[in-house]
């Protein structure tokens, strides 16, 4: 029985001596020496012993438990103590020296446990051992490494690996010259922008080198390389790579690209930065292979490591992608201001976009960039209108769905609504009348027809169908696919092709009325192709209106054919030409007071009878203030040539009977109210015509005084570029007016109606017709209230009702 005993311990031991330190087991012994070298006979006949006791089974339990403790009570204190002392270290290449040593040290520990664990896959494998398996053992190894040693890294130990990690990217990014080796890496060759960039980092100094940071005679480049080769083939040895340097590159990585990228790519727009950072991934990924493949000829990388490889090649390229995106996104304002110049930024947006998740982010950063810098009471509505169309322009082009535009310019469109000059401005730039127009005008030149919301395409309406894709996820599940058409997104922000005819019609009258040549080329021109995009019948009264300019000038030239055949003394004292309009079809016009001189009024009359027998049964309803008088004005020492408004040439025109008047005198016989009256004197004061002295009085200057300065002329704001149009807030009056008219009747004969039954009914015979008179809802409701404010109505029961004493 003793022998057997004896046969055993002898068995264990000499087991334990093969597999383990004898420092481990508490014997005599330097941890670094090799194990006590047995025979393979000796050792299968040592594990031939336990296997007959059945301890074949618990000696790889025990190496495991014998590696444990061995760890936690001498390996890792013993590391950290020296990763301690070298903390305090100030000098960069010293630092990185004892951070080898302190691996190298641990290397050393270590090494004989790994070669322990490859006996012991042997064995398992050979049938000696009865184990978990080879690969089952090597993780369970490979996990106490990292649990024990690296379960909780101090602070200073981080930012040591990453110190390192980063000398040596940028050492190995400033020397890399591709298919050359043994070259002196200091002096190898770079980009014209990295050495912009080198500059930069080194402060200016020609004489450091760009990869290390030392003087050029001290340089360690060559130094820090082998170091970075050692230490990277110790962590691959313990298989510690990915958890010792794996949050270091990758804060590496993320910063390095971040700097190129603010160097390179902040405020260029008109440049595509793709192809380059490509280049410069495959550069970095260099280094990578450096650090997780093994150096050498005779290397050849595992399975494992390419996989590793791959998977840094994705995570670089998606750090790429998302911080370039981020920075795009950053200044999207700014690219979509500069379109169709920044294009190419668009196209990297968009190439990014759909290998990030960052939709939502541009999103909300563009609607919050158009709200701070351009919806606010300070930005012009055309200059608001113009950003609009450079984002329609560019967003299309980033997303063809149109659901970005959608989504992040409704601030725009809900805004644009609450100016009062929207419609006018669009208007006027269609036209050609805005300043920086050209994009719009040209839109119209394309005569594509405008389609509003509730009018989209239907997925059918695609000419292919292998060109439909489905809607992004982040569109909303009521949202319809917009028409990409910047005149058609225009016009739907009021929802209706009629508030842009009627504005187009009264810009056009304005420009007609104050032509007065009758040349309407450019006019005819616009409405041929607004008729293309609004429709013929929208354009009904526009060229009704272009046709009463024809007429006009063909009249006038019959009227005056007819004068030149009387005699000298029966031809009218002055010539009269007229604009002669058909009242229902143009807007309404400006309508103000004032009497003209007799002599004036007898030529109009006469105008009028050669009229009536041109055209038998019409007459003229004359608009004595709107026109244009050419007169001279004889003075004693001057002449005056000037072209001026009728009411302008009605109060000089008093002055040749009588050289002074009082404003009160002029007011009475000119019909004009005295505030206006005296707005319109300053025109002839200003030339130099009349003077007021005393205040209220006023008195022709026939001899200009020669000891006065040049006089300034000043155009008073009210006459430069007076509108022959009323204004919007009278022709809304009257619109409503025509309604009231409308309710009367249908509150006579059906006695009372709901709110939404009027509203009904006058869309349906009132809101009709080639120039539609709209008016919503909640408009209808506030002017109802004010008639039942004014007793004019009756509100009861949710009805609306004539009162009884109105007929």
């Amino acid at each position: 029985m003793e022998a057997a005993g004896a046969a055993l311990s002898a068995a264990w031991s000499s087991v334990s001596a093969a597999l383990v330190p004898p420092a481990a087991l508490g014997l005599a012994a330097a941890r670094c020496d090799p194990l006590c070298p047995l025979q393979d006979a000796e050792l299968r006949a040592a594990l031939e012993v336990l296997r007959c006791y059945g301890l074949h089974a618990a000696v790889e339990e025990w190496f495991l438990e014998v590696l444990q403790t061995d760890l936690q009570a001498h390996i890792a204190p013993e590391f950290w103590n020296c990763i301690g002392q070298y903390e305090n270290t100030a000098e960069e290449q010293q630092c990185s020296a004892l951070l080898l040593d302190a691996f190298c040290l641990l290397k050393c520990r270590l090494e004989p446990y790994l070669s322990s664990m490859e006996l012991l896959e042997g064995w398992t494998k050979a049938g000696l051992l009865l184990g978990t398996g080879a690969q089952t053992l090597r993780e369970k190894v490979y996990t106490m490494f990292k649990a024990i040693l690296f379960f909780s890294t101090t602070k200073p130990f981080q930012e040591m690996i990453q110190q390192f990690y980063s000398r040596t990217f940028r050492i190995y990014m400033r020397q890399w010259r591709k298919g050359e080796e043994g070259m002196n890496e200091c002096e190898s060759s770079m980009s014209e922008a990295e050495q912009e960039s080198d500059t930069e980092e080194s402060g200016g100094e020609s004489t450091a080198c760009a990869g290390c940071g030392s003087r050029r005679e001290q340089c360690w480049c060559p130094t820090a390389m082998e170091r970075f080769r050692q230490l990277n083939d110790i962590l691959r040895r313990l298989n510690l790579l990915e958890r010792v340097s794996a949050d270091a590159v990758t804060t590496i990585l993320h910063r390095m690209i971040k700097e190129r990228m603010e160097r390179r790519c902040r405020g260029e727009y008109e440049h595509s930065f793709l192809n380059e950072f490509q280049e410069w991934i495959e550069k970095v990924l260099g280094w990578l292979s450096r650090v997780f493949l093994q150096d050498g000829p005779l290397a050849h990388p595992s399975a494992e490591a390419s996989s590793t490889l791959k998977r840094w090649r994705c995570h670089v390229q998606r750090f790429f992608y998302r911080i370039y995106a981020s920075m795009l996104i950053e200044e999207l304002f700014s690219i979509i201001r500069d379109f169709p110049e920044s294009k190419p930024a668009v196209e990297d947006l968009k190439f990014c976009l759909e290998r990030t998740n960052l939709r939502q982010q541009l999103l909300s950063s563009l609607k919050s960039a158009l709200e701070i810098r351009l919806l606010h009471p300070g930005v012009n509505t055309s200059d608001i209108i113009t950003l609009y169309i450079s984002a329609i322009k560019a967003l299309r082009e980033l997303d063809p769905s149109m659901v970005i535009l959608e989504v992040a310019c409704e601030p725009i469109r809900k805004y644009l609504r609450t100016r009062e000059d929207t419609v006018r401005q669009i208007v006027a730039g269609l036209t050609g009348d805005a300043e920086g127009s050209g994009d719009l005008a040209n839109e119209l030149s394309k005569a594509d027809p405008v389609t509003l919301e509730n009018g989209q395409e239907s997925d059918d309406d695609i000419s292919e169908p292998g060109d439909w894709v489905p809607d992004p996820v982040d569109s909303g599940p009521g949202s319809k696919r917009r028409s990409s058409d910047i005149i058609s997104l225009l016009v739907s922000i009021y929802g209706s092709k009629d508030l842009f005819i009627n504005e187009y019609r009264t810009l056009l009258a304005d420009r007609l009325l104050h032509q007065f040549n009758y040349s309407a080329e450019r006019e005819i021109r616009n409405v041929e192709l607004l008729k293309l995009r609004f429709g013929e019948a929208q354009m009904h009264y526009c060229e009704v209106m272009l046709k009463d300019m024809a007429d006009s000038r063909r009249i006038n030239a019959n009227i005056r054919d007819e004068e030149e055949k009387l005699p000298e003394e029966e031809r009218p004292p002055f010539s009269l030409v007229a604009v002669i309009l058909s009242s229902e079809f143009w807007p309404p016009l400006k309508e103000e007071k004032l009497e003209l001189p007799e002599q004036v009024k007898e030529a109009m009359e006469a105008y009028s009878k050669k009229y009536e027998k041109l055209k038998a049964m019409r007459t003229l309803n004359w608009k004595y203030h709107l026109g244009l008088v050419s007169l001279d004005v004889e003075l004693a020492d001057r002449t005056l040539s000037l072209s001026v408004s009728p009411v302008h040439a009605a109060i000089i025109l008093h002055f040749q009977t009588k050289s002074t008047w009082t404003l009160a005198e002029l007011s009475e016989v000119l019909k004009v109210p005295v505030t206006s009256l005296k707005r319109k004197m300053t025109l002839w004061l200003q030339q130099g015509v009349l003077r007021e002295e005393p205040p209220g009085t006023f008195t022709v200057i026939e001899e200009e005084q020669k000891d006065q300065g040049e006089k300034v002329v000043l155009i008073d704001s009210d006459e430069e570029g007076d509108s022959a149009m009323a204004s919007q807030a009278d022709q809304k009056e009257e619109e409503l007016q025509l309604f009231w008219t409308y309710i009367q009747a249908m509150l006579t004969n059906l006695e009372s109606l709901s709110l939404e039954r009027i509203h009904s009914m006058l869309k349906m015979f009132v809101m009709t017709g080639p120039v539609v008179t709209e008016i919503d809802i909640q408009e209808l409701q506030g002017f109802l209230q004010k008639k039942v404010r004014d007793q004019q109505l009756i509100y009861s029961g949710g009805v609306y009702r004539l009162p009884k004493n109105c007929n």
